[in-house]
């Protein structure tokens, strides 16, 4: 997402690979499109300023987001309609609105900066603040919670699967052993002061060592990961032919289950070899759009660092 509140309370327009984006969904021709994270609206503004006749429904599971995006987006009147749901919810949301078919879908993954850069909602060690991480503060577990009912083992398995973090158990057990002595990590600064503790800071890391822990407890926080296929089988149903899908991405877990459900949509077997016949799901429903994934360019990710992670895909609606 990656659109940073500007000083004084405005917004600075900065959404990830727009351009791209804009030019996938083929946003010109119209017709109703669904931003199903709208975050603070940037590319909805964008779908909206490419035709007179585009509408967008936009989803975002973050209320205080989507507060925001209404406000920017009010002169566009009923073109912009806000839903406050989980983008997996798509096919709920559309049958409320009473929509069938859409002409496109678009998904940017991940965390928006308002919400890294808000001191009071706990996704960044940058900010003391108490170790939430819910995009949806509104309910679920936070991850102070989470570390405080977990056991060791759970913990380690966690922060190395959703992190990649090679140094979990060390990780964990410094959680657990503070836990242990009656001092719980209820902080962004106890998490990191824990995890530095753990592993060491080292002079020549590029990135803080508590930065793939954070990463982890926060996919384990949103269930960021659950249902993402299944969301995007529900997206391609739900546009009308030759409409379009885009997905973008910010880290390997996301991209890797977007680029092998995408191949599946597209008809491409992902079953082993051996087996006597597909029971994968492929089928052919749509032609992808992008032969690799679009990564964005080195003057945004100069004006821009967050979008240096960012990974488009697209597809078309057969």
């Amino acid at each position: 997402m990656a659109e940073p509140l500007g000083g004084r309370g405005t917004l600075s327009h900065r959404p990830v690979l727009l351009r791209e984006t804009i030019e996938l969904l083929a946003a010109e021709r119209g017709g109703l499109f669904v931003d199903c994270t709208v975050g603070l609206g940037g590319h909805s503004e964008a779908i909206l300023q490419a035709s007179t006749d585009a509408q967008v429904l936009g989803i975002d599971r973050d209320e205080e987001a989507l507060e925001l995006a209404r406000q920017r987006l009010a002169l566009y009147g009923s073109r912009f309609r806000a839903v406050h749901a989980d983008f997996r919810e798509l096919t709920r949301v559309l049958a409320t609105a009473k929509v069938r078919q859409v002409r496109g879908v678009l998904a940017d993954l991940g965390v928006s900066s308002l919400q890294l850069d808000s001191p009071s909602r706990g996704f960044s060690f940058r900010h003391e603040a108490p170790l939430d991480m819910r995009m949806d503060t509104s309910s679920g577990e936070t991850a102070a919670e989470l570390l405080g009912r977990l056991s060791e083992v759970e913990i380690a398995n966690l922060i190395f699967e959703y992190g990649e973090e090679p140094r979990s158990r060390r990780i964990a057990r410094g959680i657990v052993q503070r836990r242990e002595r009656g001092q719980p990590v209820a902080t962004t600064t106890d998490l990191a002061n824990a995890v530095e503790r753990a592993v060491g800071r080292g002079n020549k890391r590029r990135i803080h060592p508590a930065t793939r822990t954070f990463q982890a407890l926060r996919i384990a926080v949103n269930g960021e990961l659950e249902n993402l296929d299944r969301f995007l089988f529900d997206a391609v149903d739900h546009l009308e032919p030759a409409g379009r899908l885009v997905v973008i991405s910010f880290h390997s877990l996301e991209d890797r289950i977007v680029k092998r459900t995408l191949q599946k949509l597209s008809g491409r077997c992902q079953c082993p070899p051996r087996l006597p016949k597909c029971i994968c799901g492929a089928r052919k429903a749509i032609d992808t759009l992008t032969k690799r994934a679009v990564a964005p360019s080195a003057k945004e990710i100069a004006e821009n660092p967050r979008a240096r992670s960012a990974k488009l895909r697209g597809a078309q609606k057969i």
